[in-house]
């Protein structure tokens, strides 16, 4: 009995030594993986603090970052120009870029922001399709820790950053110079074919209500406006035909981008009307050029690649907690027969600003 009891005692002891072992080793494990991910490193962590952005991602080993880029369309020079001068600056610059087509609809962009979310991005660059569609994504992203940079269109809130320009600007310059070369705001008279953007877009009102402020000081003038053509110069085309049936007396064209504008130009060509003044807005190098050749009057500035190439920098900014610049505003102006010669370059998509 006794040397019964003598084992099971040694048995017991050495029992709870390898427990006590065990449970050493544990803890120790434990608190190495949490002090690495819960323990910011303290520059990132003020940073994130004084300039309200998230903090640096340093779980990145190799310095690397993932931007999504969710573009409204790519049917227009315009957005194809954003998109590629962002994918080719990211990777330039050694950040993995991807993104997605919207194709102009609002259901399929919110699907295609949750897509990127579950690919891994860290940051995302958004251009709308619609301000307010969008939110169920902008949700998304917060409750993912991904903070969101808006070029071109803007949202009303959910996002970090936003990089675009005045666009209500753009649409004030180019009513005010039409005005002008119509005679004035006393002399000025006719209709003004307005080919309009997307319903409901916020860069489609702003160049919208610029232009027609400024168009307001003309008495004599009156706008017919377009059905939505989505920025695109198939449906500009389209609209155009229809409109000039009814409206014989067309004076001047404003669309609410120089694709659409050309289209609508196209259209008065081929039906032999001439005496039009053509005007539009984003500085397409097409159109600067037939400024150029006197078939097209004015355009205002709004070159798509440094916009896209602004956003990558204000993402990256956000990503590793430097300061960063809620708006960031790219600038405008207008290029017309006066100073067309100063723009017109062969080897670019859009007028660059000066």
């Amino acid at each position: 009995m006794k040397k019964n009891a003598k084992g099971l005692a040694l048995l017991m002891i050495m029992v709870m030594l390898l427990s006590l072992a065990g449970c050493s080793r544990s803890s120790n494990d434990g608190d190495s993986k949490d002090t690495a991910a819960t323990e910011p490193a303290g520059d990132n962590k003020d940073a994130a603090e004084d300039t309200q952005t998230p903090a640096a991602d340093t779980g990145k080993e190799d310095g690397t970052y993932k931007i999504g880029f969710s573009q409204c369309i790519l049917d227009s020079p315009f957005y194809v120009s954003m998109k590629d001068v962002a994918e080719s600056y990211a990777k330039e610059i050694g950040v993995e870029f991807v993104y997605a087509d919207a194709q102009n609809d609002v259901s399929k962009q919110n699907t295609d922001i949750q897509d990127l979310i579950s690919g891994g991005i860290d940051a995302l660059i958004l251009n709308p399709v619609n301000a307010e569609g969008v939110k169920p994504a902008l949700e998304a992203c917060k409750a993912a820790g991904i903070p969101v940079i808006t070029v071109d269109r803007n949202v009303s809130e959910g996002n970090t950053a936003y990089v675009g320009r005045d666009n209500e600007e753009m649409g004030r310059l180019v009513g005010e110079a039409l005005v002008e070369l119509l005679g004035g705001n006393e002399n000025a008279k006719g209709k003004i074919l307005e080919v309009q953007g997307t319903a409901g877009d916020t860069v489609m009102m702003a160049r919208r209500d610029g232009f027609e402020k400024a168009i307001a000081a003309a008495p004599g003038l009156k706008i017919v406006q377009s059905a939505y053509c989505d920025y695109t110069r198939s449906k500009a085309v389209t609209a155009t035909q229809d409109l000039i049936q009814s409206n014989p007396d067309i004076v001047a064209v404003y669309g609410h981008n120089d694709d659409m504008s050309l289209g609508a130009l196209q259209v008065l060509q081929e039906n032999g009307i001439k005496d039009v003044v053509v005007t539009g807005v984003d500085g397409l190098m097409e159109a600067v050029k037939k400024i150029q050749d006197g078939s097209y009057a004015i355009t205002t500035m709004n070159d798509p690649g440094s916009l896209g190439k602004a956003a990558v920098d204000t993402a990256l900014k956000v990503l590793k907690g430097e300061p960063y610049e809620e708006y960031v505003d790219a600038g405008t102006g207008v290029i017309d027969a006066g100073n067309v010669a100063d723009y017109v370059d062969d080897s670019l998509t859009f007028a660059a600003m000066k």
